[in-house]
């Protein structure tokens, strides 16, 4: 098995036409209930995801890897499928046993990347995150390595070279790079230089990837595909603890299952790739100086999401809203200090915009509304030529 990657999240978009998978595995001795040491994926005839680490051959090592992976279960109580997973390195980093496993969760059309450890000779699930695009470990090049001493990555046999985020070649062995200095809370860029393969016959110089922070919480996916490098500049001086959070643009839309919610598995506004940001102009709000007021852009599972931040003058903590699916009407909650507001823009040309009456604008320009928010629910209308379009704030919570 191995599934398509979603196009809007496509790195190595051909890459994906040419992988194909084969009946059995790469490693003498393992059982049918064992997981496939490797990946069974293949780039023309290069091994993507060949075995990894010095226990790759250890028969008993991948045994107890399988069984910790066959006890797991994901925060609504899925099961791995054990035949269409695969451990993609297994053995000894900086002293200590690690494994990690690239794990495909059905029921949730998920896939997740288990990192394991080992008490005495029992190996167990230590870290897991989840990747809301089915497929996604196996046709990815750069993958995360929780440790104490720092982020590490685990690359691809397709990646020639991985630059850290002070563009220094990173070291290591066995696919595993040497650890690297990632701050908690903050951005950094990483850059792969693929070897050219039938998928990519000349290579890709520069395959970028955002970490977002040792700090991110499992089980969010901490790193985001940054194909322009829109990202980078777009989450210049945020604080990605903050966009993470609850009430922040990455975190504030909790997973839905079906006809129930999921707060322990990834947020539906978790980023995938694409994070961009647009101006929407010079605003002065909170009683300050002009400052700069942005729109958040980027991609998930189920679609684009937007949230607005507002960068105030000299410096000071940037403002960010929850997210907003992206539609013709976007509607924000943007926490100001001492002045909660409503910001509301919209793209559509020969429109007219109204607000509930005696509403205060605060900002009114083609395309931008800003209102001071209410204790009341408050609903705006955007009137088109053909449609009109409607969009409600309740008082923030």
């Amino acid at each position: 098995m191995v599934s398509a990657r979603r196009g809007a999240t496509t790195g190595t978009a051909l890459a994906a036409l040419l992988l194909v998978t084969v009946g059995c595995g790469p490693v003498a001795d393992r059982q049918p209930k064992d997981l496939r040491v490797g990946y069974d994926s293949l780039d023309g005839t290069l091994a993507v995801w060949p075995p990894r680490g010095s226990l790759a051959r250890d028969a008993a090592a991948t045994a107890g890897i399988t069984e910790a992976v066959r006890d797991w279960r994901s925060p609504v109580d899925d099961r791995v499928h054990v035949p269409s997973s695969g451990i993609l390195f297994s053995g000894q980093v900086a002293g200590s046993a690690l494994a990690l496993v690239a794990a495909d969760v059905p029921g949730e059309a998920a896939s997740w990347l288990l990192q394991l450890d080992r008490d005495g000779q029992r190996w167990r699930v230590a870290h897991a995150t989840e990747y809301t695009d089915p497929g996604y470990l196996v046709y990815s090049d750069v993958l995360p390595v929780r440790q104490p001493e720092g982020r590490r990555y685990l690359t691809s046999a397709r990646v020639e070279r991985l630059l850290g985020p002070d563009g220094r070649v990173l070291g290591g062995a066995d696919g595993v790079t040497e650890p690297v200095a990632v701050p908690a809370c903050r951005a950094v860029e990483l850059t792969a230089t693929l070897r050219p393969t039938p998928s990519l016959p000349r290579g890709r110089a520069a395959d970028r990837v955002l970490d977002l922070g040792t700090a991110t919480e499992a089980p969010r996916y901490p790193l985001v595909r940054d194909e322009s490098g829109a990202g980078k500049r777009a989450l210049a001086g945020l604080d990605t603890c903050a966009l993470a959070g609850e009430r922040g643009p990455f975190g504030s839309l909790p997973r839905r299952l079906g006809d129930r919610e999921a707060p322990r598995s990834a947020p539906e506004s978790w980023p995938m790739a694409k994070i961009a940001t647009r101006s929407l102009g010079e605003v002065a709000l909170g009683g300050g100086e002009p400052g700069d007021l942005e729109q958040l852009s980027w991609e998930t599972a189920t679609g684009t999401m937007t949230a607005v931040v507002y960068r105030p003058a000299g410096g000071g903590t940037p403002v960010v809203s929850p997210a907003d699916r992206s539609t013709t009407l976007q509607a924000y909650h943007l926490p100001v200090p001492g002045q909660p507001l409503a910001v509301l823009t919209w793209r559509t040309r020969d429109a007219s915009f109204a607000a509930p009456p005696g509403t205060t604008r605060l900002v009114d320009r083609p395309g931008l509304v800003v209102v001071e928010q209410t204790d009341a629910k408050q609903t705006f209308s955007l009137a088109g030529t053909e449609k009109t379009w409607y969009r409600s704030l309740s008082a923030p919570r």
